[in-house]
């Protein structure tokens, strides 16, 4: 396992941090810049940002640089990550695009595709949704009910889709679709992945509340959509293998920014424990509150040299396969713990959102976003039987 950057990282480091100092705002970094905007207002100015982002050769640090990427290497994208991470930057709007369509149409899509949809992607010009869970299918992918009926040159799309990312902000959609009829026990077969215009009659999308008081998730309803029939990903009734290529893009990656973030978190809630009164007496006295304080550093600090050991990994070359599994597992654990720790330092008010003061509150909408964590992207009982199975080769 190597724990060193190269000059060549390093030079990227400072060029990097050049260019925030200079690009993002001092108010930028701050929550009490967005506290008082809509979260249209907020979509809308981070989407400018990460456009002149792109503008500037800061997006894409992977990608080939023939797709208007960097051309980068995995060391320089966990130095991406770390910097955007430490310099507060404003998340991107275009998650879902970035991290699995663009690389999945890189490597399958036709000449067309790739033509129409990768510079715009990058340039936050077409904001793209993942419609893949539905309200019988989300662990179990393979039970979608969603059709796609070929009528000419075109198929007509019914059904619903659900927990849709940015639905409300999304220009288009990959989504999965039965383009035809299951083959006996192969559930997976007879299903295609459709890249779908959201801007049609037929398709409405509406926001769904979270606990956070966010609307980030949405639900999206399709009767008589349509998609022309070379607006498949990947080739009809691919669209599991497809799916399955696409979701590697994000297990396969270093936990990098995930550490750096939480560490900054783990800062702050020992901050909170140190503020907060029990009995007279801060909560960072108490032995046992310390002991969980301690407990989930360790934790993070494996998750670091887990994700090291990764990065070195993919550096080299490798591909992870189904090892991939343990590092959604980790971080998503980690941050789980980390959470519970930051609860019993707050007590009942950790189920409110909003609390007094803006660094408790970013607390608290992390807490409550990690309870997600381990059920997206693979749930971690999911994660676990891939691992047993996959890895260790252990029996069902």
């Amino acid at each position: 396992m190597d724990l060193t950057y190269s000059p060549e990282d390093e030079d990227f480091r400072r060029e990097l941090r050049s260019w925030l100092d200079t690009s993002l705002p001092t108010e930028m970094r701050q929550p009490a810049f967005w506290a008082d905007k809509s979260e249209d207002e907020q979509f809308a100015v981070r989407r400018q940002w990460e456009a002149d982002k792109a503008e500037a050769g800061f997006a894409g640090i992977l990608w080939p640089t023939e797709y208007g990427g960097r051309g980068g290497t995995p060391t320089m994208k966990a130095v991406y990550d770390e910097e955007m991470v430490k310099a507060n930057a404003p998340a991107t709007v275009n998650p879902l695009g970035l991290t699995f369509l663009a690389p999945t149409v890189m490597m399958m899509g036709t000449e067309e595709q790739k033509r129409d949809i990768i510079r715009p992607l990058l340039h936050n010009e077409v904001i793209w949704c993942q419609g893949f869970s539905e309200p019988g299918a989300g662990s179990d992918l393979a039970a979608l009910s969603m059709r796609a009926e070929r009528q000419g040159e075109e198929y007509v799309l019914n059904g619903q889709k659900i927990w849709t990312t940015n639905a409300t902000h999304g220009d288009k959609i990959f989504t999965l679709a039965r383009t035809g009829a299951p083959e006996g026990s192969k559930r997976h077969a007879g299903i295609s992945m459709l890249l779908v215009d959201m801007d049609q009659p037929g398709i409405e999308a509406r926001p769904l509340k979270q606990m956070s008081g966010a609307s980030e998730f949405g639900e999206v309803f399709f009767t008589d959509a349509t998609c022309p029939v070379t607006e498949v990903l990947g080739g009809e009734g691919n669209g599991w293998a497809t799916a399955m290529l696409l979701l590697s893009f994000e297990r396969g990656s270093s936990a990098i920014s995930q550490y750096t973030e939480f560490r900054k978190m783990w800062d702050e809630v020992a901050k909170a424990a140190a503020a907060t009164d029990r009995d007279g007496r801060p909560a960072a006295e108490d032995p046992v509150l310390r002991q969980a304080l301690a407990s989930s550093l360790v934790e993070l600090e494996c998750l670091k040299y887990h994700s090291w050991h990764i990065l070195t990994q993919t550096s080299q070359g490798r591909d992870l396969g189904f090892e991939a599994s343990m590092t959604k597992l980790m971080w998503a654990e980690t941050f789980r713990d980390l959470s519970d720790v930051y609860s019993d330092v707050v007590g009942p008010e950790f189920q409110v959102a909003g609390n007094p003061g803006i660094s408790r509150q970013e607390l608290t909408t992390m807490a409550l976003w990690s309870r997600s964590c381990t059920i997206w992207g693979g749930s971690s009982e999911v994660q676990r039987n891939v691992v047993a199975e996959r890895v260790l080769g252990l029996p069902r």
